[in-house]
């Protein structure tokens, strides 16, 4: 699962990179910062507690643990997560993040980085462009004059987005003018199963499926206003096409950065075909940061953070602390585990489940307690999530144990939310 990073240069996209993997990266005020993408993984907290909640009350039933001490830096967990962590039941999973070089105007017809720039997009899952809400850059990433005016800076925010957008599309449409003729062979000879084989087949290096395609068509064809057969079709009817197939195959949602900044009102004027999420990237690796250095208590996500070591800090740390959590407190959070979270388990779909070797000890062989969680489609089969934790237990697979129920699940079991599962193999 990868979810790529995009936007025109000089926007934040490194700062939100390095605040959600706390990655050291290239942060620099100039267009291109990053050149190669820089990959890395965010670990979001799981949206149900983790199963070891249920484990502890179990124990703490039998008398085989003591109530959760006040002194507890683990608030309670006791998993033994080999990735991420557990923290008051809040079980932390891992989500890749692809920080992808800036994009500016012109890069489907090779400008920037160019088709390097796009391929890196085709490999993620969906994307996140981050944008400036406060209207600090132009179009092509160059630092400007803070726009003071909502309607002024909704106008270039929205520029802004539109123009990845267009840029996605003009790609897409140059994929499909390169080869239409022999397209609309098919179409002539298959009907519509033809043209929906042949953009499936054409668009396969985009991450694309049937079902997205035959989605994006169905869209096209309530829009299209082109009474002519395929063949006969202008560039403005195969413009159309691009658009709804982009729509279907690169979802784009919206971290309007640098919110703390931004006049009131821009992100309600703004319009997209993803979601829109205020985030304020800066202030979320200054508090991470300081998290990693002892120095504040915060979970990211939350509005609120606990100075540890305020004896230790001078009268400048404390003013920076004091400002950032006034605005904290009043956003309701930074906004970048929030995007994050709604993109993975709302937009993609996933969930996150538990394999384990012992159903009654919620274990694996080594005796540790769930030491894996795995972020996995809904929908997913239990022998498709064997086949995750490694392949022989796939190849072997007889049969799946709930480690609540105990009750045995076929190959095609379908995996729930919070899940705990035993895998039996051959």
């Amino acid at each position: 699962m990868k979810i790529g990073l995009v936007g025109k240069p000089n926007v934040g996209k490194s700062t939100f990179f390095s605040s959600a993997t706390l990655a050291k990266v290239d942060i620099a005020n100039y267009p291109f910062c990053t050149i190669e993408p820089n990959v890395g993984v965010a670990f979001i907290s799981a949206r149900l507690d983790c199963p070891c909640k249920e484990l502890r009350q179990r124990y703490e039933a039998d008398g085989r643990l003591a109530p959760i001490s006040l002194d507890d830096p683990r608030k309670g967990s006791i998993c033994q997560p080999r990735t991420g962590d557990c923290i008051g039941f809040k079980r932390l999973v891992p989500c890749y993040l692809v920080d992808v070089a800036g994009l500016v105007p012109g890069a489907s017809e090779g400008r920037g980085r160019g088709n390097a720039f796009l391929a890196d997009l085709s490999n993620c899952d969906a994307l996140i462009q981050v944008v400036d809400a406060a209207g600090t850059t132009d179009i092509e990433g160059n630092p400007k004059a803070v726009e003071q005016d909502s309607i002024a800076a909704a106008k270039s925010v929205q520029q802004e987005i539109d123009f990845l957008s267009k840029e996605l599309d003009n790609w897409i449409l140059g994929l499909l003018k390169e080869s239409w003729a022999r397209g609309v062979r098919r179409v002539q000879s298959e009907g519509e199963k033809g043209i929906l084989s042949f953009l499936h087949e054409k668009l396969t290096g985009l991450g694309s499926s049937i079902v997205l395609v035959t989605r994006g068509f169905e869209s096209f064809k309530q829009q299209n206003k082109d009474s002519s057969p395929p063949w006969d079709w202008s560039s403005e009817t195969l413009g159309l096409l691009a658009t709804c197939l982009r729509s279907e195959l690169f979802p784009i949602h919206i971290a309007a950065n640098k919110f703390d900044m931004s006049p009131e009102g821009v992100i309600a004027k703004l319009q997209a075909n993803g979601i829109i999420i205020p985030c304020m990237a800066d202030m979320e690796l200054a508090l991470m940061r300081a998290a990693s250095a002892g120095i504040i208590d915060y979970q990211s996500g939350k509005s609120t953070f606990e100075i540890l070591q305020q004896d230790n800090l001078n009268p400048k740390q404390n003013e920076a602390l004091e400002k950032m959590s006034q605005k904290l407190t009043s956003s309701g959070s930074t906004g970048v585990s929030d995007i994050i979270d709604k993109v993975l388990f709302d937009q993609l779909d996933h969930i996150v489940v538990y394999p384990v070797q012992d159903e009654g000890q919620w274990t694996d062989g080594d005796g540790k307690v769930l030491p894996d969680a795995f972020v996995v489609p809904v929908g997913l089969a239990a022998k498709e999530l064997a086949y995750m934790v490694h392949s022989d237990l796939g190849d072997g697979f007889i049969k799946g144990v709930d480690g609540r129920s105990r009750r045995a699940v076929g190959s095609d079991y379908q995996l729930s939310d919070g899940d705990v599962l035993k895998i039996h193999s051959k």
